[in-house]
């Protein structure tokens, strides 16, 4: 996910970046910053898409005149442990750090942030994709998390470099083996695979090269199809369930005819041989500088073996849909019903397979009740009749029945973080900057 506010350095510029999915802010200088295009923090973080053309800018940024922080890649991990636990690089490693230079303070989230969710029927435990501390969890699917307990200990943990798990965001159980496919968005562009049982820091069974900035996941089971979608440019790419390395897609749905605009969540229909893709609304003009704008988020529906430029069979979209940021999706075939996380409006909306233009859902979770924030991750429990939610915004996942409607409280919650607690929501951040006026850090992510 990208969610950006530009800034011009006046004095100074601090920069952050994370090491192993602790994103940290290193409180180094205090600048001055000017914001280019809002004119204010909360403007920006509040956007909606109205439909309209809009003005979108990206331009680079000139020197600042003051004194900067050295820029540290991201996939320098021996150098990022050292600078984020202040110690000396590893022998051999180049010293991006100055070491002369302490952080005053650091501003980080230690908790998990759950992207993403499965559940494995046949032993009934659930998964839990972490983007913030790079890796996945697993509990058991009848764990709740009393309201007095801290946080509820996973039955075992897969993280760290071995397991090449970064700014993880997809996930996939095979309901028949229990391996675990974990797609990687924005730095490590490969798709692992790890085996049902795996725990700790270890390396996976499998791995496939993938574009960069993938994001959903869905399997045909069926015809051994492995489906992902690619945010920019916008892409539904298909794989033989068992790629690996290097091997090529078997088909790619790309293309303005398909309407696809920073493609997020994929879900498929066997039974009617349709896809569905959810997108944010984002596009430019093959990254011309100054072609981009905003269209309104959407769900486009296509046939399930479509590839090249093919035009959608219907678009969901408009105010009555209620979409906001619309991330993963689960699919109902049995009563025909799409599941999906409404990230901005902190929602589950549920629509029919069949809905097309501005409809309204046919049933929206959401409220104080609920639990919900920041969902991203759903997971439609067929054989329990339940429906799994994933929050980024407070480090819980919470389930409700699938019927259920309006601001409903969780059959079960679990959280791996005390209550109330609430994610800093630093993700992949680029930069950051200070406003002195009202002294704000300002995060773009």
């Amino acid at each position: 996910m990208h969610r950006r506010i530009y800034l011009r350095p006046r004095v100074a510029v601090v920069v952050l970046m994370g090491w192993l999915g602790v994103f940290a802010v290193w409180v180094l200088l205090a600048g001055q910053a000017k914001q280019q295009g809002f004119s204010n923090a909360s403007e920006a973080a509040l956007r909606r898409p109205t439909g309209s053309p809009q003005l979108v800018s990206v331009e680079p940024l000139p020197v600042a005149d003051g004194q900067m922080c050295q820029w540290v890649p991201a996939s320098a991990s021996t150098t990022l442990v050292a600078a984020l636990r202040q110690e000396q690089p590893a022998a051999g490693a180049a010293s991006s750090v100055d070491a002369d230079r302490a952080p005053l303070r650091i501003i980080r989230d230690t908790y998990p942030t759950y992207s993403a969710i499965a559940v494995d029927t046949n032993t009934d435990e659930v998964y839990l994709q972490d983007e913030n501390l790079f890796g996945y969890k697993v509990f058991n699917r009848l764990d709740n998390t009393p309201p007095n307990a801290s946080f509820t200990e996973p039955k075992r943990m897969v993280g760290g470099i071995k397991t090449k798990l970064e700014f993880n965001c997809g996930l996939y159980v095979d309901p028949k083996t229990g391996d675990v496919y974990s797609v990687n968005n924005d730095t490590v562009d490969t798709m692992v695979v790890f085996p049902r049982d795996a725990r700790g820091n270890v390396l996976p069974k499998r791995e496939l090269k993938t574009p960069h900035r993938t994001w959903g996941i869905a399997v045909d089971e069926e015809a051994q199809e492995l489906f992902l979608t690619v945010e920019e440019p916008p892409q539904v790419v298909v794989y033989h369930k068992m790629a690996q390395g290097d091997d090529q897609p078997i088909r790619v749905l790309e293309g303005n005819r398909t309407e696809l605009e920073d493609a997020h969540g994929i879900a498929i229909d066997t039974k009617n041989n349709w896809m569905f893709v959810s997108n944010h609304g984002s596009v430019n003009d093959g990254g011309i500088a100054g072609s981009g704008r905003f269209e309104p988020p959407s769900i486009t529906v296509y046939p399930l073996r479509a590839s090249g430029n093919t035009p959608p069979l219907r678009v969901i979209e408009g105010p009555n849909t209620r979409l906001n940021w619309p991330a993963a999706m689960s699919l109902d075939q049995e009563n025909g019903e799409l599941y999906l996380a409404n990230d901005a409006e902190d929602s589950i909306l549920v629509f029919g397979t069949t809905d097309s233009g501005n409809v309204a859902p046919r049933r929206v979770i959401k409220g104080p009740k609920t639990g919900i924030k920041n969902p991203t991750g759903i997971f439609l429990d067929s054989k329990n009749d339940e429906v799994w939610v994933s929050n980024m915004g407070n480090h819980t996942a919470t389930v409700y029945r699938r019927t259920a409607s309006g601001n409903v409280a969780p059959l079960r919650t679990i959280r791996s973080a005390p209550l109330g607690k609430r994610a800093l929501a630093i993700g992949n951040p680029g930069a950051v900057g200070y406003d002195s006026k009202r002294e704000e850090i300002l995060v773009p992510n």
